[in-house]
C-alpha cells in the first residue's frame, strides 16, 4: 500500500488489500444477506467499487471503514430489490467468531436484528470500533449509535432469556 493512502495498483498490492479485508467484508455481507452466494457477490462488488473509485485514504482504518460502509450499503440495496432465502448459520461454521467460542444461538439472534442494530453490533463487537468511530462511519450522531447498541442488547437479552451481561 502506498504511504499516501492511495488504493493499490500492482497485482501484489491488490492481493494484499483483498486478503487484508475479505473476511471482514464477507462476514458483514453474510450477516445481512444470509446466503453465501449473495454474500460473495456483494463482497466482490465492494472490492470492485473500491478499486474503481481511485480514492485515497488517510489510514488503514479509513480504508477498512470505507469498505464496511460500502458493503453495508450494497447489501441494504440488494435487500430492497429482492427477498432473500434464509439459511441456518449452523450450515456455515466459517462465520463463527475467530476467538473459537462458537455460540450459534447468539449469532442467530444477532442475524435477526434490524439492519441498523445489526450494523452497530457488528462494528462494535466484531470489529472493535468505538461508538464515535461508528457514528462517523454511519454519518449519524454518537447518541444514535449508543441507542442502537442499547436497544440491540435489550432485544438480544429478551430473545436469549437474559443471558447477556
Amino acid at each position: 500500500m502506498d504511504m499516501d493512502g492511495a488504493l493499490p495498483h500492482t497485482d501484489e498490492e491488490i492481493t494484499a488489500f483483498y486478503l487484508r479485508y475479505v473476511d471482514t467484508v464477507y462476514r458483514l455481507c453474510y450477516s445481512f444477506l444470509k446466503n453465501p452466494a449473495d454474500a460473495e457477490d456483494m463482497t466482490q462488488e465492494c472490492f470492485l467499487r473500491a478499486l474503481r473509485s481511485g480514492m485515497s485514504f488517510a489510514s488503514v482504518q479509513h480504508e477498512k471503514a470505507w469498505l464496511i460502509v460500502t458493503a453495508s450499503n450494497l447489501c441494504k440495496n440488494m435487500l430492497k430489490r429482492a427477498s432473500r432465502r434464509e439459511e441456518s448459520v449452523e450450515e456455515h461454521p466459517e462465520l463463527a467468531d475467530r476467538s473459537g467460542t462458537e455460540n450459534g444461538e447468539v449469532l442467530d439472534a444477532i442475524l435477526r436484528l434490524p439492519p441498523e442494530y445489526k450494523t452497530a453490533v457488528y462494528l462494535y463487537y466484531y470489529e472493535g470500533y468505538t461508538t464515535p468511530e461508528i457514528a462517523e462511519m454511519l454519518r449519524c450522531p454518537k447518541a444514535t449509535v449508543q441507542s442502537r447498541l442499547f436497544r440491540a442488547r435489550k432485544l438480544l437479552e429478551r430473545w436469549l432469556g437474559g443471558e447477556l451481561t
